[in-house]
């Protein structure tokens, strides 16, 4: 199944999604707990009882005897109640050299513990499980001793298995076989009810901690439908940003949807406004067309001047709004515009349109990385008219830097022409106003460059320049 299949497969609720995911892990982890603890506990409860098996096993080879014929006895009865009690799940048993059951606890009856003849050593001790004597599962522990003929020297019952061992080698001759066998349904039983015990308690827990996990993601979410609310009261015209109060985490979001927000209230109220604008600057040339066509009919050339001259400015002003009301969508998020391939390509440009002139263009682009957080058409403009003017008063060199200064894109234009005084720098600025009336042009491309610029929370400068003429200095976003 591949992982796009899967995607679809999963709830799209996000409070399900973790909540699925916080109880499928809660699932495994306490599964996992589980297995642990009842694999510690089996381990203990079996450690424990092959420890009791073996005690009785010490004790049993403590008490026998061997007189001189060769006769096994227990010199003291076993404490243990169960020794007596017909299948009571303890079971002891002797078996002498070729003989099975020569001795043997009554809880055994008439039945016999059967071993395999596995040929055991003198004082090792092995283990089996076989059926019991009422067909239950038993655990065997059995011994091994060897007596040789002579009687030795008596030990006392409390020196130990392997004092006992010494003591009954000594006592008389031939291999004997110790049995001790315990019922296993005891240890099964214990397992079983601390396996039961231990599910309820984790089953308890899981619970718990499920209550706690669906809690925990009601709480967190919950400012995610404070931020569902304020989105639908902007949306409603209720409120103009998002507001109230929410955890720092959603801050950053909060403070970029407000910024998009009021960045699209900025593009309609300049749309509106480059409207009216427009609206209101070709209604002067409409209204002197409209008189002079009212009036009697004097020179054809006075009035085809008069309509030239009307016609251009009314052009000039549509150019000027339409330029506007083109860069009215400007600072859309997720632009980026690389700025190497723009200033390249107007260089070119510029080199044709004044090859006449011999032009030397010194351009500086570090590191070639560098991009415009805005789109690549009024990062053209902005340099292109930049680009032109500079061209259009420069003795003989342009020279272009651009460069990233922390988070902004700065972009120089140099020239060594006569430059502009402190008090002309923000005139030429102002719309169809020009430095020299002998230069070609509309005067409209500096306020263009301003208005652009503006846009995109940037600046454009104009000082004197190292060059001896003028720089313009455009600082934009940098993406």
């Amino acid at each position: 199944m591949s992982w796009s299949s899967l995607r679809w497969r999963l709830p799209q609720s996000l409070r399900w999604r973790l909540l699925l995911g916080t109880l499928a892990g809660l699932t495994l982890a306490l599964v996992a707990a589980g297995f642990a603890l009842s694999g510690l506990f089996a381990d203990q409860v079996q450690r424990q009882f092959r420890s009791h098996l073996q005690l009785q096993l010490d004790q049993l080879t403590a008490a026998l005897e061997v007189d001189a014929a060769g006769q096994p006895s227990l010199d003291s009865a076993l404490a243990d109640p169960r020794w007596q009690q017909p299948y009571g799940g303890l079971y002891w048993q002797v078996d002498g050299p070729g003989r099975q059951g020569l001795l043997r606890s009554r809880s055994l009856w008439d039945s016999l513990l059967r071993l395999p003849g596995d040929g055991l050593p003198s004082g090792q001790t092995h283990e089996h499980r076989l059926l019991g004597p009422a067909g239950q599962p038993v655990l065997v522990l059995e011994r091994q001793v060897i007596w040789d003929a002579a009687p030795g020297p008596e030990a006392s019952p409390t020196d130990g298995g392997r004092a006992s061992e010494q003591r009954l080698a000594a006592a008389g001759q031939g291999s004997w076989r110790l049995i001790v066998a315990q019922d296993l349904r005891e240890l099964e039983a214990a397992q079983q009810r601390f396996d039961l015990t231990l599910a309820a308690s984790l089953a308890v827990l899981g619970l718990a901690l499920a209550a706690a996990a669906g809690a925990q993601l009601a709480l967190g979410l919950a400012p995610l439908r404070r931020l569902q609310r304020a989105v639908q009261q902007v949306r409603a015209g209720d409120a103009q940003q998002l507001e109230g109060e929410f955890p720092a985490e959603l801050h950053p979001l909060v403070q970029d949807f407000n910024g998009v927000l009021l960045q699209n209230e900025q593009v309609v109220q300049r749309a509106r406004q480059t409207a009216g604008n427009l609206a209101h600057a070709i209604k002067t040339p409409l209204a002197v067309l409209a008189n002079a066509a009212a009036q009697p009919r004097g020179e054809l050339p006075a009035f085809a001047a008069l309509v030239d001259e009307q016609v251009r400015s009314a052009r000039a002003q549509v150019e000027w709004h339409l330029a506007r009301a083109r860069m009215g969508g400007s600072g859309v998020p997720g632009l980026r515009s690389p700025v190497a391939p723009v200033l390249e390509g107007l260089l070119r440009v510029m080199r044709k349109v004044y090859a006449g002139r011999e032009l030397r263009f010194d351009c500086d682009l570090a590191p070639d990385a560098l991009a415009f957080a805005g789109e690549s058409q009024d990062l053209h403009e902005m340099l292109g008219n930049l680009l032109d003017n500079a061209c259009k008063w420069a003795q003989g060199r342009v020279a272009v830097q651009a460069r990233a200064e922390g988070r902004r894109l700065l972009v120089t234009v140099d020239d060594d022409g006569p430059g502009l005084g402190a008090a002309e720098r923000e005139r030429v600025f102002e719309r169809g106003i020009r430095a020299d009336e002998r230069q070609p042009g509309s005067g409209l491309g500096l306020a263009i460059v301003r208005e652009v610029a503006q846009l995109y929370q940037g600046q454009v400068r104009l000082e004197a320049s190292a060059l001896g003429g003028l720089r313009a200095s455009l600082e934009l976003p940098l993406a």
